[in-house]
């Protein structure tokens, strides 16, 4: 079973969208968005999960991947695929 997709975002985030188009071309388009611009709980709860403050901050199933930058690196590295397919990081 392949594991959810969340990404902490916000309306005007250059990355976040980066980030969608580069799940996009995995397949990945189904994804959890949780908008942090538009509940401070959600900001609060992002910042207490992933120790971070900006966004995007993506998870795949429990894996914290980290924002664009980590998930673009997991791709060049030859491992995005087989997370996105559920196999351990």
């Amino acid at each position: 079973m392949k594991p959810r997709v969340t990404m902490y975002t916000t309306a005007y985030c250059g990355y976040c969208r980066r980030a969608e188009r580069l799940l996009a071309t995995k397949g990945i388009t189904d994804i959890d968005a949780i908008r942090v611009d538009e509940d401070a709980a959600a900001r609060i709860s992002m910042m207490e999960r992933t120790g971070r403050r900006t966004v995007p901050q993506i998870y795949i199933g429990d894996f914290h991947v980290g924002g664009y930058d980590e998930l673009a690196a997991l791709d060049r590295a030859g491992r995005l695929d087989a997370l996105l397919a559920g196999a351990a990081a």
